[in-house]
């Protein structure tokens, strides 16, 4: 047992290394600054340091807990396509109590899955549309905004203003 241990650990130290373009789950794209040592509460763990590349705030991961917390590389460029296909669906089914919706809204984002967020910024762009958000659907929406964003800028190559004008013209 203790040796598949040390095998999954030794594959999750080559899989993201220092320079890669990584997505952590709420907070968007990353790139992976740095690997360092760290001894907390007496115990040497080994965490990559990440910096979000929407608000350059940087987020420490134990190389062990990468998987646990959800972390992945982002979408390629082929399935871009599929997700703007999400962003485009109009015929939404969603719960019309406003706190359920909240919930499940924040469930999707809390996810990491990319195509949940894009549900997300779809079902609350489509809302404010017909009917206006709260100030906590709103806030909601430009988190998963900013989330999107990220990630396709990063599947495509290009600026997130670029990336905003794509998702903004799929939500037409």
């Amino acid at each position: 047992m203790a040796s598949l241990e040390n095998d999954l650990n030794q594959w999750r130290e080559m899989a993201f290394k220092v320079g890669d373009r990584v997505v952590y789950p709420h907070h968007g794209a990353a790139i992976v600054e740095e690997k360092k040592v760290k001894t907390i509460f007496g115990s040497r763990k080994e965490y990559l340091i990440l910096r979000m590349v929407m608000d350059d705030m940087t987020v420490s991961v134990p190389v062990e807990k990468v998987d646990e917390v959800g972390m992945r590389w982002p979408i390629s460029g082929e399935d871009v396509e599929d997700l703007f296909d999400v962003l485009k669906r109009r015929d939404v089914r969603e719960p019309s109590n406003w706190s359920r919706r909240f919930k499940n809204h924040q469930e999707k984002l809390k996810s990491g899955d990319v195509y949940q967020v894009a549900e997300v910024v779809r079902n609350l762009a489509l809302r404010d549309r017909e009917k206006g958000l709260s100030a906590g659907e709103k806030s909601l929406y430009n988190k998963a905004m900013n989330v999107l964003v990220s990630e396709l800028s990063f599947a495509l190559e290009v600026s997130d203003e670029e990336a905003i004008g794509k998702v903004e013209k799929a939500l037409e």
